[in-house]
C-alpha cells in the first residue's frame, strides 16, 4: 500500500461525532454490515479522531447469527435512542421471519423522533412492513425484488445499489453498504475524506445512487448481442403477460425463425423455454418469500391455469409449488 498522509479537516467542519446503532436480525447478511462498519472506523483513522461512533443492538439484547453461522454479542436489546443516532438494519435470508411484532414497534416509535433509518441489503423489507417507505423510493437485494413489489405497492422500488430518500435510507445488499457509507461520510467530511477510506478499501469504482446492482444483461448471459439482450429484457419487463415470440421478433426486427437460431446458438434453448425458465424463476421466489397462494402465483408469472403453473413448475424444479411452498422455513442461500 503506497504511503499517503492522513487526510485532516478542522474540528468546525462536519459533524463532532455521530453515532451509528447498526441493528441485527437472525440470518444478517455480514458482508452488508461489515462493508458499513468499516467505513466508519476506516472514517475516524483518516480524520484523526473519532467522528463515528457505533453499538450493535438485536431484540433481546441477545447473540445473533448471521447468514454464514458466525455469532455476534450486541451490545443491547432494542433501547430508546437519540435524536442524532442514526438506525441501520441489518437482515439477510430469513427477513420476514427475523420482522417481529416488537421490531415493528420499535422502528416505528423511533422514527416519530425524526431518526433516520436505513435498511442494508434485504431490511427493506422491515422497513416497508414499518409503513417508514411510503410514498419514498427504495431498494432491495434483487432476488427479493419481486416478492417486494407484489407486497407493497405504496414504495416506489428502484434497481439502484443504493437510495437515499429523505431520512431513509436503503441498500441492495453485498458492497453497496460500501458506497452508502462513502456518499454518507461525504456529506458528513467531505470528498476527500470518503476518496480516502474508498483507496483504503482497495475500492476503485465508487458507486452512486443511480448505478444498477445487477450485471448488464451481456455480462450475465455471456454474449455481447444487442438484439439478444433487447429481446431478454423485453421477457424480464413483462413477466405477468408474456410476450409471444413472433412480437419480440418484430421489435427487434427479426423473423421468428432469425429469433430462434439466435437463441439456440447462444443460449442452447428456445425462445419460449428462456422466456419460461424467467417465469418460473420468479414464481420460486414469490413461493419462497411471500405468503401469495400458489393461485396468485401463477397468475404473477404469466400462466393462466394453476394446473399447467403446477406441471410446468415440477418438470423445471422436480417439486410441486405446493411441496415449495412447504419449504419455506428453509430458502435459497443468498
Amino acid at each position: 500500500m503506497r504511503t499517503q498522509s492522513k487526510p485532516t479537516i478542522s474540528p468546525a467542519t462536519g459533524p463532532q461525532t455521530r453515532r451509528y446503532a447498526f441493528v441485527l436480525l437472525d440470518s444478517f447478511s455480514m458482508l452488508s454490515f461489515a462493508s458499513a462498519l468499516e467505513c466508519l472506523r476506516i472514517a475516524n483513522r483518516m480524520m484523526g479522531r473519532e467522528v463515528y461512533t457505533w453499538t450493535l443492538l438485536a431484540e433481546g439484547g441477545r447473540t445473533v447469527s448471521c447468514s454464514a453461522g458466525t455469532s455476534f454479542q450486541v451490545d443491547d436489546d432494542l433501547v430508546e435512542l437519540q435524536r442524532d443516532d442514526t438506525i441501520l438494519l441489518c437482515s439477510g435470508i430469513s427477513v420476514q421471519e427475523a420482522t417481529t411484532k416488537k421490531l415493528l414497534s420499535w422502528l416505528r416509535r423511533e422514527a416519530r423522533k425524526g431518526l433516520k433509518i436505513g435498511g442494508l441489503c434485504t431490511a427493506s423489507y422491515s422497513l416497508a412492513r414499518a409503513g417508514l417507505l411510503d410514498g419514498k423510493r427504495a431498494t432491495i437485494h434483487w432476488e427479493n425484488a419481486d416478492s417486494f413489489n407484489e407486497e407493497f405497492d405504496e414504495v416506489e422500488l428502484t434497481k439502484s445499489v443504493f437510495v437515499i430518500d429523505g431520512n431513509r435510507m436503503s441498500t441492495a445488499g453485498g458492497t453497496s453498504s460500501i458506497d452508502l457509507m462513502l456518499k454518507l461520510i461525504a456529506s458528513d467530511h467531505g470528498e476527500d475524506i470518503a476518496n480516502s477510506v474508498a483507496d483504503q478499501l482497495i475500492y476503485s469504482s465508487i458507486r452512486t445512487d443511480q448505478d444498477t446492482q445487477r450485471l448488464s444483461i451481456p455480462t450475465r448471459i455471456g454474449v455481447r448481442h444487442p438484439k439478444l439482450s433487447m429481446v431478454i429484457q423485453m421477457m424480464e419487463a413483462n413477466i405477468e403477460e408474456p410476450i409471444s415470440p413472433s412480437i419480440l421478433a418484430q421489435n427487434v426486427g427479426m423473423s421468428t425463425r432469425q429469433l430462434e437460431r439466435l437463441f439456440r446458438r447462444y443460449l442452447n434453448r428456445s425462445p419460449k423455454r428462456y422466456y419460461m425458465e424467467l417465469r418460473l424463476q420468479k414464481a420460486r421466489n414469490l413461493l419462497m418469500q411471500t405468503d401469495m397462494s400458489v393461485i396468485n402465483v401463477a397468475l404473477a408469472c404469466g400462466f393462466a391455469s394453476p394446473s399447467h403453473f403446477s406441471k410446468c413448475y415440477r418438470a423445471h424444479y422436480d417439486t410441486t409449488p405446493y411441496r415449495e411452498r412447504g419449504s419455506k422455513s428453509a430458502p435459497p442461500a443468498m
